[in-house]
């Protein structure tokens, strides 16, 4: 079992920065990949950005890339998110997500590939 904690949400104008974390406990063999998946409202679950905690490897969606960086600490137990230039149409609920096994990167930003999921942290960003 993995518990997942996110934290630093809120809100933010066009062009400001966030930064969200990510607390992890539990089973550390459960946590082969974590990201960031985010969703707004009518809209399907997107993939944000994922770290494969093995080797430190990152994986960026298109819209994102550029602004968004995602990192680990040293223990591996928190992911973080910063965001930059933020846009309007950021706004959404982010996700935190671990999964337990290997994944082919074409499966990295698939939602069902992650088991454990936390519950969300509201982001907001006006115009």
């Amino acid at each position: 079992q993995v518990q997942l904690v996110e934290s630093g949400g809120g809100s933010v104008q066009a062009g400001g920065s966030l930064r969200l974390s990510c607390a992890a406990s539990g089973d550390p063999y459960n946590r082969y990949y974590m990201g960031w998946f985010r969703q707004a409202p009518g809209k399907e679950r997107e993939g944000v950005a994922v770290i494969y905690t093995r080797a430190g490897s990152t994986y960026y969606g298109d819209s994102v890339k550029g602004r968004f960086t995602i990192s680990q600490d040293n223990a591996k137990t928190t992911a973080y998110l910063q965001m930059t230039a933020l846009k309007p149409e950021d706004t959404a609920i982010y996700y935190c997500a671990s999964a337990g096994r290997p994944l082919w990167d074409h499966d990295v930003f698939r939602p069902d590939k992650y088991s454990y999921w936390g519950q969300g942290t509201q982001v907001t960003v006006s115009s």
